[in-house]
């Protein structure tokens, strides 16, 4: 148990990174609270913690107020894959600035600490490479993508004013892409997307010429990240950026995940997506520096364990979110 028992609130702690950190933290003792409306999270994610004494799940959007007493906020709540932001992107832009919004005033009024889950997309179709927390970003304000873009880059300007003006306790992270066990296999993201083309023996479908870049981070390295940030000093608060600074072309990952699968898929290329960034990769050493955080899981034995959740679920038992895959 820890020393302190915390009341705990993650928003979006059904989804495939909330989940992860609700599981860790009821491990921890903590008496945790998701909060979830459930448009693109499962409650399969967090069906085993359900029994707990020291877990709660409810049923709510965070673009409505919601009054409870808690010590730490972890604001994860927005969909994070293109076609699901882009689905709704009115929606997609609430849930990020008044979701932002509601849980700064929350932390206010409560004194908690308030983590915001952000996201390498504020840096946009990146001029500078790597990206450092520095780098302004260079996005398009009225493209397919600017609903989740320049959603998380306005609710970053929330969480540092309330923090000038108000005093709150914040800390900002800048997630690069995450994979692992409990990702939706219809989320629409490449790694979700290639696995589950890979183990059906389809085509991997990969949009453009395949060159472009990601960087790649194991969900429990990620976690580390995060509740190191959370629990870091107070002086801190970030932006932080959070990811595997290891750069592969996304040919690259199709050619490993069919390597691993065993399977015969052939790559076709369709045309590239409006806005999609050429480059990602991270300079993580600011989370080196102040958190002694970095990832040590390999591109190769993450997506095996990734592969290896894919093959266990009934995929007939997931619906796609949207009709965008």
């Amino acid at each position: 148990m820890p020393k302190t028992i915390k009341r705990i609130l993650v928003t979006g702690g059904a989804g495939f990174l909330g989940s992860h950190l609700c599981e860790r933290l009821v491990d921890q003792g903590h008496d945790v609270i998701c909060v979830d409306n459930f448009f693109t999270s499962q409650k399969s994610n967090v069906q085993h913690l359900l029994g707990k004494p020291n877990f709660e799940l409810i049923r709510h959007d965070v673009t409505h107020p919601l009054w409870l007493e808690v010590d730490e906020i972890y604001n994860a709540a927005c969909p994070a894959a293109p076609g699901h932001y882009q689905f709704n992107p009115i929606k997609t832009m609430k849930t990020s600035v008044i979701g932002a919004t509601n849980v700064l005033g929350m932390a206010k009024r409560c004194r908690a600490k308030v983590l915001q889950f952000s996201t390498s997309e504020v840096y946009g179709d990146p001029e500078v490479h790597p990206q450092p927390e520095s780098y302004v970003g260079h996005v398009n304000p009225i493209g397919p993508r600017a609903c989740y873009d320049e959603g998380k880059r306005a609710a970053e300007t929330l969480f540092f004013d309330y923090h000038r003006s108000n005093k709150v306790n914040i800390r900002v992270i800048r997630i690069f892409n995450t994979y692992g066990p409990r990702m939706h296999p219809f989320d629409g993201r490449v790694v979700s997307n290639f696995i589950r083309q890979a183990i059906r023996g389809e085509d991997i479908t990969i949009f453009g010429d395949g060159q472009q870049t990601r960087s790649f981070c194991y969900v429990d390295d990620l976690i580390n990240g995060i509740m190191a940030m959370m629990n870091g000093p107070d002086e801190f608060i970030g932006p932080v950026n959070l990811g595997n600074p290891g750069e592969f072309t996304i040919k690259q990952l199709a050619e490993l995940v069919i390597e691993l699968t065993g399977t015969k898929s052939k790559l076709v290329m369709k045309p590239a997506t409006p806005d999609d960034p050429k480059q990602r990769k991270p300079v993580i050493e600011l989370a080196k520096s102040k958190l002694g955080w970095e990832p040590k899981v390999p591109l190769r034995e993450g997506l095996q364990k990734t592969i290896d959740y894919f093959k266990s679920v009934d995929m007939s038992k997931f619906r796609a979110p949207t009709p965008n895959y």
